[in-house]
């Protein structure tokens, strides 16, 4: 990973670039745009081998090299497996450990939490988020 990848859209457009060159995916309509001189939105879906597929938003701040905002929902054929989001749930202190980064998870994935001690504003999610269903594909 590229130290410097969420400096500017186009270093963040080349990493994202490589990152979704990996063999698992088969196609991807990922796009980044500017909003503005400092800031641009990453948006869009991957496809990967065995139906899954991430679709995935991400607000970018280039001028603090930050990730502001996003969300990821990961899907197999139709059903939705997961989401994270970075909304705030400051009531739950199960979540309080990795505030306000969660997981939505199964059985009732609306309100079904866990804490996602991977996920970042500062670095990058996608390659987490890429190997976590390189790593349930493998499990088929």
């Amino acid at each position: 990973m590229s130290s410097n990848s969420l400096e500017s859209l186009a270093e963040y457009t080349r990493f994202v670039s490589q990152l979704l060159s990996h063999s698992d995916i088969e196609r991807s309509t990922v796009i980044l745009w500017p909003n503005s001189r400092y800031t641009g939105t990453a948006e869009g879906e991957v496809w990967f081998k065995n139906n899954f597929r991430l679709r995935m938003r991400e607000e970018l701040d280039f001028d603090a090299a930050l990730i502001t905002s996003y969300g990821y929902e990961v899907y197999q054929g139709t059903e939705k497996l997961y989401w994270y989001d970075d909304f705030p749930h400051p009531q739950d202190p199960s979540l309080s450990s990795t505030f306000p980064h969660h997981k939505h998870i199964p059985p009732d994935i609306r309100r079904n939490r866990i804490p996602a001690p991977n996920l970042s504003f500062i670095s990058p999610n996608l390659p987490i988020l890429i190997q976590e269903i390189i790593d349930l594909m493998s499990l088929l």
